[in-house]
């Protein structure tokens, strides 16, 4: 029944639960982006934190302008 209806009363229907999920996930990224800035706050090689980081960014980046691919099972 319901994919026989139009695409605007869809999504009518569906934003509650697309609005309680987007919040529970903004919710999670901020608490856990507090506890990363906590935790580098309060270690005692920051910019190795984030050298380390910007390392892993650009292995990122690399990788993926070069098409590398994971295995998959």
């Amino acid at each position: 029944m319901l994919a026989a209806t139009p695409l605007w009363q869809r999504l009518i229907v569906l934003l509650p639960a697309l609005l309680i999920g987007g919040g529970i996930v903004i919710g999670a990224l901020i608490l856990l982006g507090r506890a990363l800035a906590h935790s580098v706050r309060e270690s005692g090689h920051q910019r190795l934190i984030f050298a380390g980081f910007a390392a892993l960014v650009g292995v990122v980046a690399v990788l993926t302008y070069l098409g590398v691919e994971l295995p998959r099972e």
